[in-house]
C-alpha cells in the first residue's frame, strides 16, 4: 500500500476535483452507496458519530442530516480535503453538529469508548497500517458501539468482472487523470482496490481487531460493499 505522506499528497492535490470526479467516474452511483451505508446505522440514536478519512465530508453530512445524531466529529490527513468540507458545512449550517479535524485514523486522537458509531467510506483501503486503523476505530467505540465501513470491491461474475477491470485499467485513470491533472492519483485508485483485502479476508481482519457480529453487503453487483460489525 501507499505511504501515509504519499496518500496525504495525493488527496491534497486531488481535493478541488474529488467530488464531481467522484460522481463521474461512478456514474453517480456513488451518491447510492453512501446512502445504503447511512441506512446501516438507524440504530444510532442521538448518539455520537465519528467519520474516519471524511475527506471533503459528504458521508459526515448525510449522517448528520439523515440519521438522528447529536454530534459528527470527520477527521481526516488531508488538510485541502477538510477545508472544503469545512465551506459545505458552512453553506448549509451544519457548523455546530459537524467538526472536521484533521487526524489519523491510525492513530485517533480520542479516549476509549467514545464514539457510539464509527464510519468510513472509501477510506480504509488507503490505510498504510489496515489492521492498526481498524484496532484504533474498535478502541475508540463504546461497548454494542457500530462499525460501517463502505469500500470498493471487485465483482466476481463474468462479464462484469472483466468491463470492470478493463474500465478501472484502462477508461478511469484517463478521464481521471484528464479531469483533475493528476494522472498518478487515478492510477492508484485502481490499484488500491485490488491490492485491497476485500470480503471474507476483510470479515476476518475486523474479527481479530475486537469487531463481532461482522457482516458484508455486495452493492452493484460487487462493485462497492458495507462491511460491519459491532464492539
Amino acid at each position: 500500500m501507499a505511504t501515509k505522506e504519499q496518500v496525504t499528497t495525493i488527496f491534497n492535490d486531488i481535493a478541488p476535483n474529488y467530488d464531481s470526479l467522484n460522481h463521474v467516474l461512478s456514474l453517480n452511483i456513488d451518491r447510492f452507496w453512501r446512502k445504503r451505508a447511512i441506512l446501516n446505522l438507524s440504530d444510532c440514536k442521538g448518539g455520537m458519530l465519528l467519520d474516519v478519512a471524511c475527506g471533503t465530508g459528504d458521508f459526515s453530512i448525510q449522517a448528520a442530516t439523515t440519521i438522528n445524531v447529536q454530534q459528527v466529529v470527520g477527521i481526516d490527513i488531508s488538510e485541502n480535503m477538510l477545508k472544503i468540507g469545512r465551506e459545505k458545512l458552512r453553506k448549509k449550517g451544519l457548523k455546530n453538529k459537524v467538526k472536521l479535524r484533521y487526524g489519523d485514523g491510525e492513530h485517533i486522537e480520542y479516549e476509549d469508548n467514545t464514539f457510539d458509531a464509527v464510519t468510513v467510506a472509501f477510506g480504509v483501503r488507503n490505510f498504510e497500517h489496515l489492521e492498526t486503523g481498524l484496532k484504533e476505530m474498535n478502541r475508540v467505540l463504546k461497548e454494542g458501539g457500530k462499525v460501517v465501513i463502505l469500500e470498493f470491491s471487485t465483482p466476481k461474475l463474468f462479464p462484469l468482472k472483466q468491463l470492470y477491470r478493463f474500465y478501472f485499467k484502462h477508461i478511469l485513470p484517463r478521464i481521471g487523470g484528464l479531469m483533475s491533472g493528476n494522472n498518478s492519483a487515478y492510477t492508484y485508485l485502481p490499484e488500491s482496490v485490488y491490492k485491497f483485502t476485500q470480503g471474507k479476508k476483510f470479515l476476518k481482519l475486523m474479527t481479530e481487531c475486537g469487531f463481532k457480529h461482522v457482516r458484508q453487503r455486495k452493492l452493484t453487483f460487487g462493485v462497492a460493499s458495507i462491511y460491519s460489525g459491532y464492539k
